[in-house]
């Protein structure tokens, strides 16, 4: 997966913008003489009065006569300082922070909307909402294109697309090798899609199969363990990062998963009506429905450390180029269930279980802001990801439990019991810790990653 790479014919190389023209010069020059190629002779001299001079070249250059970066480009590549380190963190974290917020917020919608279109509109029809609002993520790319364009309405169309076409193609190079600087050689004109391609294909499909456990198991379980157990979906996605990320096992964020699971089972049992769900369920179709359930949050975790692992560039990037990367790969993923995952629908009208039935009026209407707030939501989601951790953006996604019950409260006049408060508080203290321990992670990480040489310019953005 980290093979060399060459810059296409046309293509600016990455390190180009940082060279200097006399540095470019030098990089043309080669040895000339009767040498062989990596000869450690000197070269022959073609007249008396020349002299051989070795100033273009390092030691190793001798040996392996490959043009060398200048002293400024050489510096871009170093790990960076901890000044630049705490700076580029920082950044990250402020970013990551906007999208949190922004991915509670359109979740709270979604959750409320989608519930009442169910519920009290009568719209219950789970894959195809499932499929509507996982769908709807392949106008990711196109918004982001479009804001992109009106900052840089200087430029011709041409010289934007191509720019912007160059800088997918080199990020998805450093996803495939998850490497910061794609380094030059044999592979060089082999296309990343293709690799895209598959990614795409198996992180969709261990998506829709957790969102669509939750659907199945809605009516085979009673509510208290469905949240229970979808939302332990943070430990398996710790768990899954120590193979996959090869995360190193810290104290500090087991406490903090552990804190959050416990925050979420006093949610679920604390209120004491879970005796009452569990009469109306019968004890094998609620095992079942655990199974089930259990099932979606182990394919949840995975789902997030896979895209993390597969489908995000390496740590080193560019914040600006991590959330660029993201909303285009969550537009793949819309790509992918509209194309392909339209097959269940048919096959479920004809054997009953969920009828084809297009809503209207104020169900379309409901369902259309739904939708798109869920856009926004797994936008939002992903760009978290792809900053920080899939450990910290599922503990940040528990946060919606409490923020949910809120709002309910709000909208019911029903209060919050204690139990519910109590949960709630330590689900947001183990975030608390999970987010001091990611922002220490973070900046020994971008001390020690190499430098993005991208510029914070034009379509690099």
């Amino acid at each position: 997966m980290r093979n060399t790479k060459t810059a296409r014919s046309g293509e600016q190389p990455l390190l180009s913008a940082y060279h200097s023209s006399d540095d470019e010069e030098r990089g043309r020059k080669t040895i000339r003489g009767g040498n062989r190629r990596g000869s450690p002779l000197p070269p022959t001299l073609t007249s008396s009065s020349q002299t051989p001079t070795y100033s273009h070249f390092a030691a190793s250059d001798l040996h392996t006569s490959r043009p060398t970066l200048s002293r400024r480009s050489t510096n871009q590549l170093r790990s960076r300082s901890p000044t630049s380190a705490r700076l580029e963190a920082k950044r990250k974290y402020t970013y990551a922070a906007f999208f949190l917020v922004t991915s509670l917020v359109s979740f709270v919608v979604q959750t409320e909307l989608a519930a009442y279109i169910q519920h009290d509109l009568g719209w219950n029809k789970a894959y195809a909402m499932l499929y509507l609002t996982h769908g709807s993520w392949v106008f990711l790319w196109p918004l982001q294109l479009l804001f992109l364009r009106l900052q840089r309405r200087e430029q011709s169309w041409n010289q934007f697309w191509n720019n912007h076409k160059q800088l997918l193609r080199k990020t998805a190079q450093m996803v495939e090798r998850q490497e910061v600087r794609v380094p030059r050689g044999m592979g060089a004109d082999r296309s990343p899609w293709p690799y895209l391609a598959r990614t795409t294909a198996v992180v969709t499909i261990a998506l829709t199969v957790a969102g669509s456990s939750w659907y199945v198991a809605v009516s085979m379980t009673t509510p208290s363990d469905l949240t229970a157990i979808y939302n332990c979906s943070a430990f398996f996605a710790y768990a899954f990062s120590i193979p996959l990320l090869k995360e190193r096992l810290r104290l500090d964020k087991m406490l903090a998963v552990f804190v959050a699971i416990i925050g979420v089972l006093v949610v679920a049992y604390g209120g004491g009506s879970s005796s009452d769900e569990a009469g109306q369920v019968g004890p094998s179709t609620r095992f079942a429905g655990n199974i089930v359930i259990g099932l979606g949050s182990v394919l949840y975790g995975l789902y997030e450390v896979l895209y993390k692992r597969y489908a995000c560039p390496p740590d080193g990037t560019s914040a600006n180029r991590s959330m660029m990367f993201a909303n285009t790969f969550g537009s793949l993923i819309g790509a992918f269930t509209v194309l392909v995952l339209w097959i269940p629908i048919p096959v479920l009208h004809v054997l009953g279980w969920e009828t084809c039935e297009m809503p209207t009026g104020e169900t379309a209407s409901l369902l259309l802001i739904s939708v798109f707030a869920n856009m926004v939501f797994s936008g939002s989601f992903l760009v978290l990801i792809s900053l920080t951790s899939p450990v910290l953006s599922s503990v940040a996604a528990l946060l919606t439990i409490f923020i949910v019950a809120i709002v309910d409260w709000f909208l019911t006049g029903q209060p919050l019991e204690a139990p519910a408060v109590f949960g709630g508080l330590l689900i947001i203290v183990a975030f608390g810790m999970l987010s001091w321990s990611t922002w220490k992670e973070m900046n020994e990480e971008e001390r020690k990653a190499p430098v993005d040489l991208s510029t914070d310019s034009g379509d690099e953005d």
